[in-house]
């Protein structure tokens, strides 16, 4: 069984003018990590995919996102159910 994993995150501080750069820098984590149904938001970003990418990703995505002066990342993952599919993953 393939686990899949959706993660949704947020970097702040916020910025209602232009993406600052730590959220730019966790967007392109996702946006390049081949993981399935990325959606970029101004207050929220969310991406699905198999586990290891997912957690993966997330590793980067913080490191980056800290990097790039993110002085706070909220964030969540869940496990998707099981569609039985063999593709999935």
């Amino acid at each position: 069984m393939r686990v899949r994993l959706k993660v949704e995150f947020t970097t702040e501080p916020f910025d209602l003018e232009e993406a600052p750069a730590h959220a730019l820098a966790a967007r392109e984590v996702i946006e390049t990590a081949g993981l399935d149904a990325v959606d970029v938001g101004p207050f929220g970003n969310t991406a699905e995919g198999a586990a290891e990418r997912v957690l993966a990703s997330v590793d980067a995505l913080l490191r980056k996102s800290l990097e790039a002066g993110a002085t706070r990342i909220s964030l969540q993952v869940n496990v998707l159910p099981d569609d039985g599919g063999e593709g999935a993953g």
